[in-house]
């Protein structure tokens, strides 16, 4: 039995069965990744995958028993490599976070700046997504944190959630818009227009939707986007009212703007700051999180982790 017998077993399934993937991911050849997982499964003497001729349809009874070991096997081989690579090289290495764009373009500027004074040498690792495919590197181990407001707080079992801040939805419109009458806005009145907002499934957006539901209204949702910046400008377009994330929008920045103040219109979201358990983290991404919240020390972030209370 070796690494790389069981690397390929991981990504085989990872990638849904399918060994040519599994392969390329990987590196190797298809038929070099067939005769590793024949050879595992000789030495172990059970039949990890279901097949019809050469092609692998899924995991066998065996195979679903042990694919959980195989998991904690890789993870554990890389918590040791990291954690001798943080005996020697305490400051430098790197620090892979998933998020979106909203919290990456809006929420993390200042906090990154802040790190990489006090890490220069870490390498820092940015990766811009959706809510699900951070769900997916961080169950893969492809990244140390992830942040997001949908998604996280739904894998308990896997994940460690910390509340990262709280926010709510506002209105952007250009200056002089109708809504720009210093009167205050109902549901109603936004409900009147053409609206712009984000992709079903990413900031927020289920409240949007699940508060003009529960006023029994059907808005006339235009366009949707990834980003705050694109529905910003297509606003300022007057094709729609924006409705953005509040902290997207920046006074200087957004001149042909108005911002209007929703108050409680729309419910309070929350983005998390998600880690899997049983990922080993350097002590400078200990110190990132506590720059997200002063709340989270080491301590206090290693006992959750661990399943104790803070």
């Amino acid at each position: 039995m070796n690494f790389q017998q069981l690397r390929i077993v991981r990504e085989t399934v990872r990638q849904d069965f399918n060994l040519t993937a599994a392969s390329n991911a990987l590196f190797t050849s298809q038929s070099g990744a067939s005769k590793h997982i024949r050879d595992l499964e000789g030495e172990l003497g059970v039949e990890l995958f279901e097949r019809r001729g050469k092609r692998i349809l899924g995991l066998t009874v065996a195979g679903r028993e042990l694919i959980e070991a195989v998991e904690r096997i890789l993870l554990d081989a890389d918590n040791l490599k990291r954690s001798a690579d943080q005996l020697a090289h305490e400051d430098q290495g790197n620090l892979a976070i998933a998020t979106t764009h909203t919290q990456a373009r809006y929420e993390l500027p200042s906090i990154i700046t802040r790190f990489k004074q006090a890490f220069p040498k870490v390498h820092l690792e940015l990766h811009q997504c959706n809510p699900d495919e951070i769900v997916s590197m961080l169950k893969a181990g492809k990244v140390d944190i992830g942040i997001a407001t949908e998604a996280l707080h739904e894998h308990g079992q896997l994940f460690v959630c910390f509340p990262f801040y709280h926010w709510h939805h506002a209105v952007v419109v250009p200056e002089g818009h109708p809504l720009d009458d210093g009167n205050p806005l109902t549901l109603e009145k936004i409900a009147e227009h053409p609206i712009v907002t984000y992709h079903e499934g990413v900031t927020g957006r289920a409240r949007i939707d699940e508060a003009f539901a529960a006023a029994d209204l059907s808005p006339d949702i235009v366009l949707t986007a990834l980003d705050a910046d694109v529905i910003k400008t297509y606003a300022e377009l007057d094709l729609g009212v924006g409705l953005v994330a509040s902290m997207a929008y920046q006074k200087k920045r957004d001149s042909g703007l108005a911002l209007l103040d929703t108050g409680t219109l729309f419910p309070r979201n929350t983005t998390y700051l998600a880690l899997r358990r049983g990922h080993f983290l350097r002590s400078y991404a200990y110190q990132f999180l506590q720059l997200c919240s002063s709340e989270l020390s080491e301590e206090t972030v290693q006992q959750a982790l661990a399943g104790s209370d803070a």
